[in-house]
């Protein structure tokens, strides 16, 4: 049984870059099960136009995960182009948007707080006493949605 690789785009911070390496070992297992292939900005090679690139792997992603913090929301290349084309996407059921709330913030108002969210209850990973409950929950989360 051949199994299907899940393009995955990560949209961040940088100012969460630890919380985003820390999804990134929790996502292990999915990639060596060859579930997924996960995509984020720090893979761009010197040289390549960084804009075109994003815009590149956003068009291209089959999940979308936002990682949702204040710094996050506060990113106007974030707000203008990622969420944007992201929420296009998912509207289109071009891609799923999965937003993961790692910090508090607001962000009820925001245009993908009508997508169900990771991890449960909405509750922000540096919520919890022990952050790596948080990130199991999270990939749990992405598991159920690659295995459908």
């Amino acid at each position: 049984m051949q199994t299907t690789t899940h393009k995955l785009f990560l949209s961040y911070s940088h100012k969460d870059e630890p919380l985003k390496d820390q999804l990134n070992v929790f996502l292990a297992p999915l990639r060596r099960s060859g579930k997924i292939a996960v995509w984020q900005d720090r893979q761009i090679l010197a040289g390549t136009e960084w804009d075109a690139a994003i815009k590149q792997e956003l068009a291209e992603a089959d999940i979308i995960l936002l990682l949702i913090s204040p710094d996050f929301i506060a990113s106007d290349y974030i707000w203008k182009y990622e969420i944007a084309g992201a929420m296009e996407r998912h509207e289109r059921r071009e891609a799923v948007v999965v937003p993961i709330i790692v910090r508090p913030c607001e962000w009820h108002d925001m245009p993908f707080a009508k997508v169900q969210s990771l991890p449960r209850n909405a509750k922000p990973v540096t919520t919890y006493t022990n952050q790596d409950e948080a990130w199991l929950e999270v990939v749990q989360g992405i598991k159920r949605l690659v295995d459908l």
